[in-house]
């Protein structure tokens, strides 16, 4: 049976969190509103204000809550997590409030599950406490998230001493984050000829190693430079690594990126239900303040016709969010087989860009001139809905391969006609029971 209920002491540190978020997160928001701010650790003034914060979630036990106790979290599985995250997605700083920011919390994990000790207490621990940013570099500017075409080659050379190194060599687009990284975990090609899913191996990349060459810092809407974003083009050009700064197997990339990639949509899923909700509630306010005609905005059916939209298609996507975090759940206590909750994690990413476009345009819309503004927080929030249709990989591409992951599970009609046709299926009825009809018809 699928169970959504928490227990009465994990609702009360929810209503905590509601509260805090809230009066301190979403102050945060207004204080340092500058693009990926929250990623700035050299923002003196920012930084010294939040560590108050951060203490504050840790002594309520909630600090890093995607991690399992395994990786030094407290393992509250994907439910208790999908909840949270509804709350921490209402604001732009609560995810480094609460340890949870990504590409860092994916990172994180990776780092975790095969890291070596040093680079772990080098790095994961700094990470995990909000000291340093991380940047996770894998898709390219001639072939974007596409890994059959990724160039950039890694490959094993001797250094002076005659030891093993790897070598990097290609170019890598949109790599979030590299200009503020500590680190970076880049993916690249070790055996082109090998099968596409043990074609890359991934590898730590010290953001101090000479080579990396960073072309520019490209930026998106909501950034007032375009020539200093947070998403780098990036020439590693002939970079070198020790061996064990590879992470994981030799072509072993794909299967440790996919490590993090699932946990990351689906919080991706979580946190725009928060944000989603958040520009419903503006809705609500807007519909029975704002008056014309005579009357309130919320009494033409228009306006009622989109507020309703917005509360049907939100409660839709929460509860499609909830049961994908159950379905992890079941499979990470073995109740279910591995690869069960897939499906339902590339429909979560599939429905969000439309729904936060859906709800959080209906909000612009209703709130009219203000809407469009930047005295509203809706025309940003607007903006940012095509990166979270290319976040993770492309929408078009899950349609695709839930498309075809159910049609592998259909099967053909087997005569002419399609198994449902009626005057077929009125035949055979009337073969199994002749006499069925008192009119003999």
């Amino acid at each position: 049976m699928i169970d959504f209920s928490i227990e009465p002491e994990f609702q009360a540190k929810l209503d905590w969190m509601q509260i805090f978020v809230r009066e301190e997160c979403e102050t945060m928001d207004l204080l340092w509103p500058e693009m990926a701010a929250n990623f700035e650790t050299h923002r003196t003034d920012a930084r010294r204000h939040l560590k108050p914060l951060q203490d504050q979630v840790k002594a309520q036990g909630l600090w890093a809550c995607h991690l399992g106790p395994h990786l030094g979290g407290p393992g509250f599985g994907q439910v208790k997590l999908a909840l949270m995250n509804e709350i921490i997605g209402r604001s732009n700083w609560a995810p480094t409030v609460f340890g949870t920011a990504a590409p860092d919390t994916g990172n994180a994990e990776i780092l975790a599950l095969f890291g070596t000790d040093e680079q772990k207490a080098k790095y994961l621990q700094p990470l995990m406490d909000g000291d340093i940013v991380s940047c996770f570099s894998m898709t390219e500017p001639q072939g974007g998230a596409d890994p059959g075409e990724f160039t950039c080659r890694a490959t094993r050379v001797k250094n002076e001493q005659g030891g093993d190194e790897w070598e990097i060599e290609g170019y890598k687009w949109f790599s979030s984050n590299a200009k503020l990284a500590t680190f970076l975990l880049v993916i690249a090609v070790t055996d082109p000829d090998a099968p596409l899913t043990e074609r890359m191996s991934m590898f730590i990349v010290p953001a101090d190693t000479p080579g990396i060459d960073i072309l520019r810092n490209v930026a998106i809407a909501g950034d007032v430079d375009r020539d200093n974003g947070h998403h780098a083009h990036i020439h590693y050009d002939k970079v070198r690594v020790p061996a064990d700064h590879l992470l994981g197997e030799v072509g072993g990339g794909f299967k440790v990126a996919q490590a993090r990639l699932g946990g990351g949509r689906i919080h991706h899923a979580m946190r725009t239900v928060g944000k989603c909700q958040r520009a419903l509630d503006m809705m609500l306010e807007r519909a029975v303040s704002r008056r014309t005609r005579g009357r309130t905005l919320g009494d033409h059916q228009m306006v009622q016709s989109k507020v309703a939209d917005s509360i049907i298609q939100l409660e839709q996507f929460r509860l499609l969010v909830l049961k994908t975090a159950w379905l992890i759940d079941e499979v990470e206590a073995g109740r279910l087989p591995h690869g069960a909750a897939r499906n339902h994690i590339g429909m979560c990413k599939v429905a969000l860009a439309s729904v936060y476009k859906d709800v959080v345009g209906r909000a612009l819309e209703i709130h009219g001139s203000l809407g469009i503004s930047l005295d509203m927080p809706l025309a940003n929030w607007y903006g940012g809905h095509w990166s979270l249709a290319f976040a993770d990989g492309p929408t078009d591409v899950h349609k695709s391969q839930l498309a075809r992951a159910y049609m592998k599970k259909a099967t053909p009609a087997p005569d002419l006609f399609p198994s449902e046709h009626v005057p077929t299926r009125t035949a055979e009825a009337k073969q199994r029971y002749p006499n069925a009809r008192d009119d003999g018809k």
